[in-house]
Protein backbone atom coordinates (compact mmCIF):
# COMPACT_ATOMS: atom_id res chain seq x y z
CA UNK A 1 0.00 0.00 0.00
CA UNK A 2 1.19 3.40 -0.89
CA UNK A 3 2.16 6.04 1.45
CA UNK A 4 3.36 8.61 -1.09
CA UNK A 5 2.89 9.06 -4.34
CA UNK A 6 5.01 11.84 -6.27
CA UNK A 7 4.18 12.60 -9.86
CA UNK A 8 6.23 14.46 -11.98
CA UNK A 9 7.56 16.38 -9.51
CA UNK A 10 9.71 20.05 -10.48
CA UNK A 11 10.77 22.35 -8.89
CA UNK A 12 12.72 25.73 -10.69
CA UNK A 13 14.62 28.36 -8.48
CA UNK A 14 14.09 31.56 -10.75
CA UNK A 15 16.34 33.99 -8.53
CA UNK A 16 19.29 33.70 -10.64
CA UNK A 17 19.54 35.21 -14.24
CA UNK A 18 19.66 30.90 -14.77
CA UNK A 19 16.60 29.23 -13.95
CA UNK A 20 18.25 26.30 -11.57
CA UNK A 21 16.24 22.83 -11.85
CA UNK A 22 16.66 21.83 -8.42
CA UNK A 23 13.84 18.95 -8.63
CA UNK A 24 13.15 17.79 -12.44
CA UNK A 25 10.42 15.97 -13.28
CA UNK A 26 10.57 12.79 -10.69
CA UNK A 27 7.82 10.52 -10.24
CA UNK A 28 8.22 7.88 -6.89
CA UNK A 29 5.82 5.75 -5.12
CA UNK A 30 6.62 5.10 -1.90
CA UNK A 31 5.10 1.78 0.15
CA UNK A 32 3.87 1.52 3.70
CA UNK A 33 7.29 0.06 5.64
CA UNK A 34 9.80 0.82 3.42
CA UNK A 35 13.36 2.01 4.73
CA UNK A 36 14.51 3.90 1.38
CA UNK A 37 17.63 6.26 1.08
CA UNK A 38 17.68 8.92 -1.40
CA UNK A 39 21.01 9.49 -2.66
CA UNK A 40 23.43 11.27 -4.69
CA UNK A 41 25.94 14.64 -5.06
CA UNK A 42 25.24 17.79 -2.85
CA UNK A 43 23.00 19.85 -5.10
CA UNK A 44 21.20 16.80 -6.84
CA UNK A 45 17.98 17.96 -5.19
CA UNK A 46 17.27 15.18 -2.33
CA UNK A 47 16.44 18.46 0.07
CA UNK A 48 14.47 19.77 -2.03
CA UNK A 49 12.64 16.64 -2.88
CA UNK A 50 12.24 15.85 0.83
CA UNK A 51 10.93 19.25 1.44
CA UNK A 52 8.05 19.22 -0.81
CA UNK A 53 7.29 15.64 0.12
CA UNK A 54 6.68 16.98 3.76
CA UNK A 55 5.33 19.80 2.60
CA UNK A 56 8.04 22.47 3.72
CA UNK A 57 8.21 23.61 -0.04
CA UNK A 58 5.90 24.31 -2.82
CA UNK A 59 6.59 22.40 -6.03
CA UNK A 60 6.75 24.42 -9.07
CA UNK A 61 4.65 21.68 -10.74
CA UNK A 62 3.79 17.66 -10.15
CA UNK A 63 2.07 16.54 -7.48
CA UNK A 64 2.53 15.00 -3.73
CA UNK A 65 0.19 12.50 -2.44
CA UNK A 66 0.05 11.47 0.63
CA UNK A 67 -2.41 9.03 1.50
CA UNK A 68 -3.97 10.33 -1.28
CA UNK A 69 -4.47 14.07 -0.01
CA UNK A 70 -2.63 15.79 -2.39
CA UNK A 71 -0.90 18.10 -0.23
CA UNK A 72 -0.33 21.24 -2.45
CA UNK A 73 -3.66 22.05 -2.64
CA UNK A 74 -3.96 22.31 0.69
CA UNK A 75 -4.22 25.96 2.34
CA UNK A 76 -1.21 27.16 4.65
CA UNK A 77 -3.38 26.69 7.65
CA UNK A 78 -4.44 22.57 6.67
CA UNK A 79 -1.00 21.92 5.54
CA UNK A 80 0.34 22.64 8.85
CA UNK A 81 -2.08 20.75 10.63
CA UNK A 82 -1.98 17.90 8.21
CA UNK A 83 2.08 17.90 8.81
CA UNK A 84 1.34 17.83 12.76
CA UNK A 85 -0.39 14.65 12.33
CA UNK A 86 0.93 12.48 9.41
CA UNK A 87 4.68 13.54 8.60
CA UNK A 88 7.36 12.52 11.37
CA UNK A 89 10.44 14.91 11.02
CA UNK A 90 14.35 13.97 11.82
CA UNK A 91 16.91 16.95 10.82
CA UNK A 92 20.68 16.98 10.74
CA UNK A 93 21.04 19.46 13.57
CA UNK A 94 18.55 17.58 15.86
CA UNK A 95 16.14 20.91 16.40
CA UNK A 96 15.23 20.61 20.04
CA UNK A 97 14.06 23.07 22.29
CA UNK A 98 17.15 23.30 24.78
CA UNK A 99 14.95 24.73 27.87
CA UNK A 100 12.73 21.61 27.83
CA UNK A 101 13.65 18.35 29.12
CA UNK A 102 14.01 15.04 26.58
CA UNK A 103 10.48 14.38 27.94
CA UNK A 104 9.04 17.73 27.20
CA UNK A 105 10.33 17.78 23.80
CA UNK A 106 8.46 14.58 22.73
CA UNK A 107 5.02 15.72 24.67
CA UNK A 108 5.17 19.31 22.69
CA UNK A 109 3.96 17.78 19.82
CA UNK A 110 1.34 15.70 21.44
CA UNK A 111 0.10 19.03 23.11
CA UNK A 112 0.16 20.38 19.56
CA UNK A 113 -2.40 17.78 18.76
CA UNK A 114 -4.43 18.69 22.00
CA UNK A 115 -3.76 14.90 23.34
CA UNK A 116 -4.86 13.93 26.67
CA UNK A 117 -2.21 14.61 29.99
CA UNK A 118 -1.89 10.87 30.51
CA UNK A 119 -2.00 9.47 26.98
CA UNK A 120 0.78 12.36 26.35
CA UNK A 121 2.76 10.75 29.18
CA UNK A 122 2.36 7.41 29.00
CA UNK A 123 3.50 7.44 24.91
CA UNK A 124 6.58 9.71 26.02
CA UNK A 125 7.82 7.65 28.16
CA UNK A 126 7.35 4.87 26.10
CA UNK A 127 8.80 6.26 23.25
CA UNK A 128 11.63 7.40 24.77
CA UNK A 129 12.55 3.95 26.28
CA UNK A 130 12.25 2.85 22.88
CA UNK A 131 14.90 4.54 21.99
CA UNK A 132 16.92 3.71 24.83
CA UNK A 133 16.52 7.35 26.83
CA UNK A 134 14.72 5.56 29.88
CA UNK A 135 17.11 7.19 32.14
CA UNK A 136 17.52 10.62 30.02
CA UNK A 137 14.28 11.77 30.42
CA UNK A 138 14.28 14.84 32.56
CA UNK A 139 17.79 15.38 30.71
CA UNK A 140 17.89 19.13 28.90
CA UNK A 141 19.65 18.46 25.47
CA UNK A 142 23.24 19.96 26.42
CA UNK A 143 23.16 17.24 29.28
CA UNK A 144 22.87 14.54 26.48
CA UNK A 145 25.47 13.76 24.00
CA UNK A 146 24.74 14.62 20.13
CA UNK A 147 23.40 10.73 19.31
CA UNK A 148 21.24 11.01 22.35
CA UNK A 149 20.19 14.62 21.29
CA UNK A 150 19.55 12.67 17.81
CA UNK A 151 17.63 9.74 19.75
CA UNK A 152 14.65 12.21 21.42
CA UNK A 153 14.33 13.77 17.80
CA UNK A 154 13.41 9.99 16.35
CA UNK A 155 11.07 9.81 19.59
CA UNK A 156 9.93 13.65 18.87
CA UNK A 157 9.07 12.66 15.24
CA UNK A 158 7.20 9.49 15.98
CA UNK A 159 4.88 10.74 19.15
CA UNK A 160 2.51 11.90 16.29
CA UNK A 161 1.74 8.30 15.37
CA UNK A 162 2.51 9.63 11.68
CA UNK A 163 1.93 7.88 8.07
CA UNK A 164 5.81 7.90 7.46
CA UNK A 165 9.24 9.74 8.87
CA UNK A 166 11.16 12.08 6.83
CA UNK A 167 15.00 12.24 7.66
CA UNK A 168 16.98 15.04 6.07
CA UNK A 169 20.81 13.69 6.78
CA UNK A 170 20.23 12.26 10.65
CA UNK A 171 23.31 10.96 11.27
CA UNK A 172 25.97 13.94 9.69
CA UNK A 173 27.17 14.89 13.05
CA UNK A 174 27.37 11.36 14.86
CA UNK A 175 30.31 9.69 15.49
CA UNK A 176 30.54 6.05 14.01
CA UNK A 177 29.57 4.55 17.33
CA UNK A 178 26.22 7.19 17.62
CA UNK A 179 25.48 6.17 14.19
CA UNK A 180 25.11 2.72 14.17
CA UNK A 181 23.00 3.19 17.46
CA UNK A 182 20.72 5.06 15.63
CA UNK A 183 20.26 3.41 12.79
CA UNK A 184 19.89 0.04 15.03
CA UNK A 185 17.17 1.97 16.51
CA UNK A 186 15.37 3.20 13.48
CA UNK A 187 15.91 -0.19 11.82
CA UNK A 188 14.29 -2.17 14.50
CA UNK A 189 11.46 0.37 14.85
CA UNK A 190 10.88 0.16 11.08
CA UNK A 191 11.07 -3.89 11.29
CA UNK A 192 8.92 -4.30 14.39
CA UNK A 193 6.16 -1.38 13.98
CA UNK A 194 6.35 -1.29 10.18
CA UNK A 195 7.27 2.53 10.53
CA UNK A 196 8.33 4.11 6.86
CA UNK A 197 11.49 5.84 7.11
CA UNK A 198 12.40 7.49 3.95
CA UNK A 199 15.99 9.23 4.46
CA UNK A 200 17.93 11.96 1.87
CA UNK A 201 21.99 10.90 2.84
CA UNK A 202 25.26 11.04 2.31
CA UNK A 203 26.16 8.54 4.71
CA UNK A 204 27.36 5.31 3.36
CA UNK A 205 26.27 3.51 6.86
CA UNK A 206 22.46 4.72 5.96
CA UNK A 207 22.67 3.28 2.57
CA UNK A 208 24.17 0.03 3.92
CA UNK A 209 20.92 -0.31 6.13
CA UNK A 210 18.30 0.67 3.63
CA UNK A 211 16.02 -1.35 2.12
CA UNK A 212 15.81 0.66 -1.51
CA UNK A 213 18.25 3.34 -2.57
CA UNK A 214 17.13 5.51 -5.30
CA UNK A 215 19.91 7.86 -6.76
CA UNK A 216 19.48 10.86 -7.91
CA UNK A 217 22.02 13.37 -10.20
CA UNK A 218 20.57 16.93 -11.69
CA UNK A 219 17.38 16.68 -9.79
CA UNK A 220 16.09 13.58 -11.80
CA UNK A 221 16.18 9.81 -10.67
CA UNK A 222 19.22 8.10 -12.26
CA UNK A 223 18.77 4.68 -10.31
CA UNK A 224 16.45 2.79 -8.12
CA UNK A 225 17.42 -0.48 -6.85
CA UNK A 226 15.66 -2.71 -4.19
CA UNK A 227 18.09 -4.36 -1.83
CA UNK A 228 17.39 -7.87 -1.20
Amino acid sequence: MSVIKISNLTKTYKETQVPVHAVNGISLTIDRGEFTAIVGPSGCGKTTLMNMIGGLEVPTSGNVEINGVEISKLKSNELINYRLHNIGFIFQSYNLIPVLTAKENVEFIMQLQKKTKDKTEQRTVQLLQSVGLGNKINSKPNQMSGGEQQRVAVARALASKPQFVLADEPTANLDSKATSQLLDIMKNLNKEENITFLFATHDQRVVDKAKRVVTLEDGKVVSDKVII
